[in-house]
């Protein structure tokens, strides 16, 4: 039995054939389907897995990150009140450093 040819595209220059399995595997889309991929090197990117019936790619995505200090956070949405930094009520604690919508794991 002949193994499946692996491949690593940019989802920019992903065939119709790769778009449309993409859509088919993950028709409410992919956020919590996004991976950590590392490299040796120490550089890193995201990525999607996706499978035809003779290659299984991994596709490169771009993900938004949030790189807000708590003070930048509060500056820009929020908090008019300089009591309520005492308060943890109504802040959340993910509101910096986030990956939106993904949590990285392992296959």
């Amino acid at each position: 039995m002949e193994q499946k040819k692996r491949l690593v595209v940019s989802y920019k220059n992903c065939s119709n054939e790769v778009l449309q399995a993409i859509k088919e595997k993950y028709p409410l889309g992919y956020g919590d389907a996004i991976m950590k991929i590392e490299k040796p090197n120490g550089d890193f990117f995201y990525a999607i897995t996706v499978d035809l019936e003779d290659v299984s790619y991994l596709v490169k995505v771009d993900v938004k990150i949030d790189h807000l200090t708590e003070e930048e956070f509060d500056k820009q949405f929020g908090s008019n009140n300089e009591d309520a930094d005492t308060s943890s009520e109504g802040k959340s604690e993910e509101s910096t450093d986030n990956i939106a919508a993904t949590d990285s794991y392992d296959e």
